[in-house]
């Protein structure tokens, strides 16, 4: 499917119609999600009707903007009203959602057309979508190895050309990551930047959805939409929302950032050989390479693991079996009722980080883990200060390596927890980032190179990365399924 600009120019045109587009998104669905297992619920009713209603209106010559009858995919800890929301959990497994996300009223009222919800790590929980209770996802370039996860299914969803945009959810890397992996863009506004409402709770100082599209032109046409502020979530940014563009001139003049702790060891050669290909891209167009340093960023995984599990922690406390969801047979007491419809409704790694939270709240320990995080974190955030006053962005690659073939790290957390090293400092720091395919592996895999902003400031990094996509002259992987060892 073809990215978000060319449907909607095309669109306007009245060369094709949304039903059409719905209708070529479903048989994409049904002929690849089999392979891939993508999608956990498909409205097809649903994303017919609200494909007729913008074929309807543009017939009376009226538009309600750039997504107007683009189909769209939400990962599935994203609520909207009518459809399940099982944040890839049985103790969710049945629960249809009273009410829309923020986010999917404002996509609503501009038109864009629901076509599913897809699949993502329990919760969120995980980086390579292996940790859905209702089975894993692929990667669409190569069946045996990973989409990168939490958000994986929105990802291959994009990347395999199921939908042309999709929406995922971030806490220490999950938009960006996939789509690294997936050869897709992908967006972590600034936290606040967009509304948190209907978001399933997994970091809550941490969390943020972001867009996923084939170019950047198309996560900056879905953010223009969907930011700004919400009396709903009170973290929700003030600031006035631009229309984000971007521009074929945008990296002359400016400082380019090259971090150097994360070219370092450990970094895949493929990995390390883009990001500086990137780099010289970015001298071609005019911009000052500078040499720039954030020191406590090794620290970033410690901090990130100990913060977001406390959190965890708390928000999952709701899931108890006594309100909604899964609710466990035969229980005699109250006690028994949430002891075991938590251990039988939460996976493996839900409950490692529950009870890491756990501890690093409890009395006597609150102050050597939680409080020492947190100052590490502000510590990490005064690094991205000083950074920006050196650099109008930064580089560095979004993962050490590429995807990884499954199973290869589900025996081994804390080898599964380091692929999040590069991605999780923006999280923590509350800077936003974005993944743009730069090129791919000798055996094909994709490889995306990170950019990363001041606060607030997307439209700076939607230009250079726009910028930058065209002149690596990389453009999304075709959509392909390969077949590997599935």
């Amino acid at each position: 499917m073809r990215p978000v600009g060319e449907l909607a120019g095309a669109l306007a045109r009245g060369e094709i119609g949304s039903l059409e587009l719905v209708e070529d998104s479903l048989a994409r669905i049904r002929e690849l999600d089999p392979k891939l297992h993508v999608f956990l619920h498909v409205d097809e009713a649903g994303a017919r009707e609200a494909a007729d209603r913008s074929d309807a209106r543009r017939a009376r010559g009226e538009t309600l903007g750039p997504l107007d009858g683009i189909p769209y995919a939400l990962k599935d800890n994203i609520v909207a009203r009518g459809l399940p929301s099982t944040c890839a959990s049985r103790i969710l497994e049945g629960f249809v959602s009273p009410y829309d996300a923020t986010l999917v009223t404002r996509l609503r009222d501009a038109g864009a057309v629901l076509v599913g919800k897809v699949n993502l790590d329990e919760f969120a929980m995980g980086s390579s979508n292996e940790h859905s209770a209702f089975g894993l996802t692929r990667n669409p370039h190569e069946t045996s190895h990973v989409p990168g996860g939490s958000s994986g299914g929105s990802c291959a969803a994009v990347a395999s050309g199921m939908v042309p945009l999709a929406f995922g959810s971030e806490t220490g890397g999950s938009v960006r990551l996939p789509a690294s992996f997936c050869g897709v863009v992908g967006l972590k506004p600034s936290y606040g930047r967009v509304s948190r409402y209907g978001l399933v709770a997994f970091g809550s100082s941490l969390d943020q959805i972001g867009p996923v599209a084939r170019t950047v032109q198309g996560v900056a046409d879905a953010l223009s939409i969907v930011a700004g502020l919400d009396p709903r979530d009170a973290t929700t940014a003030t600031a006035p929302v631009p229309r984000y563009e971007t521009g074929d001139d945008s990296l002359l003049g400016k400082r380019v950032g090259v971090i150097r702790e994360l070219l370092g060891e450990g970094v895949d050669p493929e990995v390390g050989e883009c990001v500086r290909r990137a780099a010289n891209e970015c001298e071609k167009l005019g911009a000052r390479l500078v040499d720039v340093s954030l020191p406590h960023a090794k620290y970033g995984v410690a901090v990130y693991y100990v913060v977001s599990s406390a959190e965890a922690s708390s928000n999952l406390a709701r899931f108890d079996g006594a309100r909604y969801g899964y609710r466990a047979p035969g229980v005699r007491d109250l006690e028994e009722l949430y002891t075991e419809s938590r251990s039988q409704g939460f996976g493996d790694e839900v409950k490692r980080r529950i009870m890491i939270g756990t501890f690093a709240l409890s009395s006597g320990y609150y102050d050597a883990y939680y409080g020492r995080a947190m100052h590490a974190r502000a510590l990490i955030r005064d690094d991205f200060a000083r950074a920006f006053e050196a650099a109008d962005v930064l580089l560095s690659p979004v993962s050490p390596t590429p995807s990884f073939r499954i199973g290869d790290r589900m025996e081994d957390p804390l080898a599964m927890y380091l692929t999040d090293a590069m991605t999780i400092p923006a999280n923590l720091a509350g800077v936003p980032a974005l993944s743009l395919p730069a090129g791919a592996t000798s055996s094909g895999l994709p490889i995306g190179v990170q950019l990363q902003a001041p606060y607030l400031r997307e439209d700076v990094l939607l230009e250079v990365a726009g910028s930058l996509e065209g002149a690596l002259g990389w453009g999304p992987l075709p959509a392909l399924v390969a077949e590997g060892a599935a």
